[in-house]
């Protein structure tokens, strides 16, 4: 664990095992109305000439990016998230134990005392939502599910403890997530981060009142069902996000992500609706404020 009291020193580097591109794809054609990167992890360093956050902030910014929502999964990328949010104009902080490493703290004793350090940096001014947070049924077995579990019900009662939004989690749980919302109550502003579902859960969601954010992978032949839940979501509760580093648009799928690359997943949304990209763009805007609020402030 790096020292709290120097999270700027935080850095984490990609794994590539020699077969990806790892070349930056070219800029896109800048937007016309500024939207937002909903979700990316900057402290991840990747490509083949490493960003600074600085430097990522200022190629988004250059074509129409105007602000990323950056997101920590553990102890210490949330502290990172944290400080950045608090160094830059452009940044807002998403803080939490991500469901993939909640088994771990459980199994060292050490998850209450993580979930108090997410509390605190909750407190933040510019930490506007906890996250990412939720369930994956994917990259952790059975004997992982319980802490998964209970660090998620914590997150969402830190959630509504901060007035924050949430971010969360779902890879292979659909069911079990809806089913923890509903019983536990969700927060009064939720974002399924990479939404993965169909249309019938974009259906359910909707009628819920969640947002859905939509990735690159939106844009990849074989992702149909986010196309579909695409087409069902009230343009008022979507988002877009990069995950970066992960995700990246096609046709630059497999090359690394960052949010200067929104443009591509944008112009993709907007084809994919038949609405006029402009339009989208100041939608997307409103939307983004309307969760995590003011960049400004």
């Amino acid at each position: 664990m790096t020292d709290a009291a120097d999270p700027s020193a935080y850095v984490r580097q990609r794994h590539n095992d020699g077969t990806r591109d790892v070349r930056w794809p070219a800029a896109p054609e800048p937007l016309r109305v500024p939207v937002y990167d909903n979700h990316a992890h900057l402290e991840i360093v990747d490509g083949d000439e490493p960003l600074s956050l600085e430097q990522q902030l200022e190629r988004a910014v250059a074509v129409g990016v105007a602000g990323v929502v950056q997101a920590g999964g553990d102890i210490d990328s949330s502290r990172w998230s944290a400080w950045a949010a608090a160094s830059h104009p452009r940044v807002l902080a998403a803080v939490a134990i991500h469901p993939n490493e909640a088994p771990a703290y459980e199994a060292a004793g050490e998850l209450d005392a993580a979930i108090a350090v997410i509390d605190d940096l909750a407190a933040q001014p510019r930490v506007r939502a906890i996250g990412e947070t939720g369930l994956d049924f994917f990259r952790t077995g059975p004997e992982g599910f319980a802490a998964q579990s209970r660090s998620f019900e914590a997150h969402i009662e830190l959630a509504k403890k901060h007035g924050l939004a949430m971010q969360i989690h779902d890879r292979d749980a659909h069911d079990a997530v809806l089913e923890t919302l509903e019983r536990v109550g969700a927060p009064e502003r939720t974002v399924f981060h990479c939404f993965s579902g169909g249309a019938e859960m974009a259906t359910v969601c909707a009628e819920r009142g969640y947002y859905l954010s939509f990735a690159g992978n939106v844009t990849f032949t074989n992702a149909q069902n986010l196309r579909d839940a695409l087409t069902v979501t009230p343009r008022d509760r979507i988002l877009v996000e990069t995950d970066a580093p992960f995700l990246t648009p096609a046709p630059h799928r497999g090359r690394p992500n960052a949010p200067y690359l929104v443009p591509v997943t944008v112009r993709f949304v907007a084809a994919q609706l038949e609405i006029e990209l402009d339009e989208l763009c100041a939608q997307l805007a409103a939307n983004t404020l309307e969760v995590y609020g003011s960049f400004a402030d």
